[in-house]
């Protein structure tokens, strides 16, 4: 049981202006991560410039216009100085990050006085609200620093979403530093970990066993948590975020392979493996192999409504991930009752990591077959057969290497001709 000294409403609106300034950190750095390959050149370019700017008129901005939503709404959505239009996302973004904020916040984080933590969205039989012992006067601030621990997470995912959606890539400077928050966090605290790194059905373990050695163990299992989880509490949450970094990469990259060895080209992206690497150090491997699962399901939902509206678009399996870790985090009490017989489980794990894989193999196999049998492309269903302004310059650009083409010959300053690198071969083309 725990006693809030504040009311929810004024914690309301604190979390949600708490949002919202991150979110409008968030937007400088989906603009400014991107064009960096290494990930100290990205974040240190959020120090330069320090302040924000116009894209038109590169004037930096006045404290008064970066204020979140409010700024942009003053403004009317144009640069005070150039009037060039400042995109809506950025109000969105904002806007959006601080509702996201107190969802997670109050789902989380039970409210009132004399609340039970059972109620929390985390709360769970074998959790660590109930394995570790947060009843004593540091109970309120363990699980704010719970809610800070997976607010990391929630803005990297967040980022890493927005940037996957625009560019199709997500960059290692959003997702390696909170990775190492993530296991950093995890052996400091001791007690973030929404399950044991291990559950066991006390039956099918003994059996099991049993299978193996051929006689049943002494005294056998008799708990479906194993015993030194309590004895190092530390040392067991780093191992949740270990193994979680391990799986969550792991399976990504299974996937990954096991993709392009079927559809002969690159079902995923590398940047997808190291951003469930991070949410498998965040939040252990169990919940990461399900928010992979729900990610999968959401996928195949939206490529059948693009299919029935003809919408041509190729689609990042991120936002897909990203979306898919935050259901977990926010429904992980209801989902958790589903899953434990089968992660409790070990015969299923053994058959599901030996069997998954290869039934993977055959049923991409089977859309790739009726992809070719209803005529669409092979290798990538969306083609653009539209000829723009960029294709139209791109091959105009092909057919005039020679400056002069179409233009009656002059004379110029031959440091024009080697500038451009064309001086010996206008000189071949054109002896004097």
């Amino acid at each position: 049981m725990i006693s809030y000294d504040l009311p929810p409403a004024f914690m309301a609106i604190f979390i949600f202006l708490y949002g919202a300034v991150l979110g409008s950190f968030l937007t400088v750095c989906v603009h400014r991560f991107p064009p960096y390959e290494t990930v100290f050149g990205a974040w240190r370019s959020l120090t330069s410039p320090l302040s924000s700017y116009c894209d038109g008129c590169k004037t930096p901005l006045p404290v008064k216009d970066n204020v979140p939503i409010l700024g942009w709404l003053w403004l009317r959505g144009r640069c005070r100085f150039c009037k060039r239009g400042i995109p809506s996302k950025y109000p969105l973004i904002e806007l959006a990050n601080g509702l996201l904020f107190v969802l997670v916040y109050f789902l989380e984080v039970p409210q009132g006085r004399l609340t039970q933590l059972t109620e929390s969205c985390l709360n769970v039989t074998v959790g660590s609200l109930k394995i570790t012992d947060l009843a004593g006067p540091m109970s309120v601030a363990a699980v704010n620093w719970r809610f800070v621990y997976h607010v990391v997470l929630i803005e990297a995912l967040l980022v890493a979403s927005l940037i996957d959606w625009e560019r199709m890539i997500i960059p290692d400077s959003v997702t390696l530093p909170p990775m190492v928050v993530a296991v950093a966090g995890a052996a400091v605290f001791g007690n973030f970990w929404l399950v044991p790194v291990w559950t066991q059905d006390p039956v099918h373990w003994n059996s099991l066993v049993a299978s193996v050695t051929g006689a049943w163990p002494k005294g056998g299992a008799t708990s479906p948590v194993p015993t030194w989880i309590l004895h190092y509490p530390r040392g067991h949450a780093l191992s949740v975020s270990i193994v979680g970094w391990l799986v969550g990469g792991g399976v990504i990259w299974v996937i990954r392979l096991v993709g392009h060895a079927a559809l002969k080209r690159e079902a995923m992206g590398f940047g997808d493996v190291v951003l469930m690497a991070m949410v498998g150090a965040f939040l252990g491997w169990q919940p990461t192999v399900v928010a992979i699962v729900i990610a999968a399901f959401l996928s195949v939902v939206l490529i059948l409504a693009m299919r029935l509206f003809a919408w041509n678009r190729e689609i990042p399996f991120g936002p897909f991930l990203s979306l898919g870790t935050l259901i977990v985090l926010l429904g992980w009490k209801w989902i958790w009752i589903r899953f434990e017989p089968l992660f409790s489980n070990p015969i299923f794990l053994g058959a599901s990591a030996l069997f998954l894989p290869a039934g993977m193999f055959v049923m991409l196999l089977v859309i790739r077959a009726i992809r070719r049998l209803f005529g669409w492309s092979p290798d990538d269903v969306f083609v653009n057969d539209e000829w723009t302004s960029a294709d139209h310059l791109f091959y105009f650009s092909g057919e005039t290497i020679d400056r002069h083409q179409g233009q009656w010959r002059r004379d110029s300053w031959p440091g024009e001709s080697a500038g451009r690198g064309q001086l010996y071969w206008e000189q071949w083309r054109r002896p004097r």
